[in-house]
């Protein structure tokens, strides 16, 4: 019968077919393309003006010595530099631009007042306001009484230029009328108004009082001169 023929002659076709289609897929795959016929890039050849930018990472040196332009922005301030710590014109006292020193005593009816005088030994002009700190201590450091209370007093700027001097007074009862309990200290600490870091005075000035009824010390603002 004619159909019993045709069949065998189908099946022998059908690998031919598939032999053809898979001799052009690998074709297509060893010349770098894919399925579809497209040429794909091998991993690791593209093109350098696709590389990712390497700079601005901090691991890269910057500047001529990379080969890259040095940097054209404005330059970052530094506040805590010593340009500006050094106290420019109008700008506060900083300790390091003080010394301290006692000046000439001025003794009055049953008082002892002493001027507590702050000079400027900066190359800048600066300012004092308000009312220094103060602490007799003995030769271990130990303070010697409570600290000055604060006279009641308006506090008004001193500007002091190179080498002038503003002053404070000190002053308390003479131990020998307020019969107060005394101490003799070694030294006088005083801390410019608005400062941390003290001065160190030596006090040669005899016994304060430290205790009793009569024995509170008082500070007054600064103010300009040397209390003389």
């Amino acid at each position: 019968m004619g159909p019993a023929r045709v069949l065998p002659s189908l099946h022998r076709a059908t690998p031919l077919v598939s032999a053809v289609a898979l001799l052009g897929l690998l074709t297509a795959c060893g010349s770098g393309g894919d399925s579809t016929g497209a040429v794909q890039t091998p991993a690791g050849t593209g093109s350098p003006t696709t590389a990712p930018a390497t700079t601005g990472t901090g691991n890269t040196p910057s500047g001529p010595t990379s080969g890259e332009p040095a940097t054209t922005g404005p330059p970052s301030v530094d506040t805590t530099s010593p340009a500006t710590q050094s106290g420019g014109p109008g700008t506060r006292c900083h300790t390091s631009q003080l010394r301290a020193s006692i000046g000439r005593p001025s003794p009055g009816a049953g008082q002892r007042n002493f001027p507590i005088v702050l000079t400027n030994t900066g190359d800048h002009t600066c300012t004092v306001r308000g009312y220094p700190g103060a602490a007799f201590v003995d030769a271990a450091g130990k303070q010697l009484g409570p600290d000055p209370k604060r006279s009641p007093d308006t506090p008004t700027t001193v500007t002091l230029t190179p080498g002038r001097s503003a002053w404070a007074g000190l002053t308390f009862a003479s131990p020998e009328i307020s019969g107060a309990r005394t101490a003799l200290p070694q030294t006088l600490i005083v801390t410019p108004p608005d400062e941390r870091d003290p001065l160190k005075v030596a006090w040669t000035a005899g016994e304060v009082p430290v205790a009793g009824n009569e024995s509170s010390v008082f500070v007054t603002v600064v103010q300009p001169g040397t209390g003389g």
